[in-house]
């Protein structure tokens, strides 16, 4: 095999989403996953640490696209009274390109997640890392810190009812889309509890 493969990645993602669909992902080795997508186990291990970063791979633009947005929303508001939640919430909507042309691979993948406990941990602790950094970014913009910690915690829980819906749906809506309506409904909400 020469040196450089193209399209290595994809083929190595493709390659581990099929068999771990097929035997399980406790039942994949590194070396399936390599031979699958004609690769070596060398050049898999350029790409990904493990079998699990194959599915994880993608936190870091997953925050920047997130804390980007988020950013650019509370620098455009400077000065005016912005929800911090309405930030929060511009961030998340952000994840719709980042998503949308991942729909079926992000469906394979939460299919993967859910079937193996150990992945749903895995996928706990970077969601918690994502909440982390939401606070540190609101708390940048001079959001008082427990208001940052909730503000973050309550965005992470609309993405995590708006992804499972998305996930779920077959009319081929946005990501974008259902989390806007995540949050709008956590709004809806907030306002018939309070009596406003």
């Amino acid at each position: 095999m020469s040196r450089w493969q193209p399209n290595a990645r994809e083929r190595l993602e493709d390659a581990a989403l099929q068999l771990y669909a097929e035997r399980g992902f406790d039942d994949t080795t590194v070396d399936d996953i390599a031979r699958r997508a004609g690769l070596t186990e060398r050049t898999f291990f350029r790409y990904f640490a493990d079998k699990r970063e194959v599915l994880f791979s993608g936190q870091d633009e997953f925050v920047e696209t997130i804390t980007t947005a988020l950013d650019a929303t509370l620098t455009q508001g400077a000065g005016s009274r912005l929800n911090p939640l309405d930030a929060v919430a511009a961030g998340f909507a952000a994840l719709g390109s980042f998503f949308d042309h991942r729909a079926d691979r992000a469906r394979r993948r939460q299919h993967v997640i859910d079937a193996t406990p150990a992945l749903r941990e895995r996928e706990l602790g970077k969601l918690a890392t994502t909440s982390a950094v939401l606070a540190q970014a609101l708390r940048a913009h001079g959001v008082e810190p427990v208001t940052a910690r909730l503000t973050a915690e309550a965005g992470l829980a609309v993405f995590k009812v708006a992804f499972g819906t998305w996930v779920a749906r077959t009319d081929g809506g946005g990501f974008g889309d259902t989390v806007r309506d995540a949050f709008a409904e956590l709004r809806a909400l907030s306002r018939s509890s309070t009596g406003a």
